[in-house]
């Protein structure tokens, strides 16, 4: 019963540890590219050692092939086609889709129904 506590709390760490080297790859990615690349493969192995998903904010942000932190207009060039995004890596030439986030649907109810349920309770 003892190993499942130590994994959990060893996962709690590593994710701790994921999210502050993906802060530290976005805080030098200006200044950089090497450091921010190496935060994001230490991030990568930590995820894969425990097991345990890169959130979705941080995991479209970098590179798969190259490591690299997307900066839009500088080394990452995003393109919407056909309902999805498309991330080219400048630096190798890797190319990413996501599909496009869909609109969230916001239906009111029309104004002809909502006055005839006014009229009805009204009558009653």
């Amino acid at each position: 019963m003892a190993k499942r506590n130590d994994r959990s709390k060893q996962r709690s760490l590593a994710e701790e540890r994921i999210n502050r080297l993906f802060e530290l790859a976005r805080e030098h990615s200006g200044e950089d590219g090497s450091f921010s690349a190496t935060c994001i493969k230490h991030a990568r192995v930590l995820a894969m050692k425990y097991r345990i998903r890169i959130k979705k904010p941080y995991s479209r942000y970098f590179c798969r092939k190259c490591n690299s932190y997307f900066i839009p207009g500088r080394n990452a060039k995003t393109r919407i086609y056909r309902n999805r995004v498309i991330v080219t890596c400048e630096t190798c030439g890797a190319i990413r889709r996501y599909p496009l986030p869909e609109k969230k649907n916001t239906t009111e109810i029309p104004k002809n129904n909502a006055g005839n349920v006014m009229q009805k309770s009204n009558a009653e």
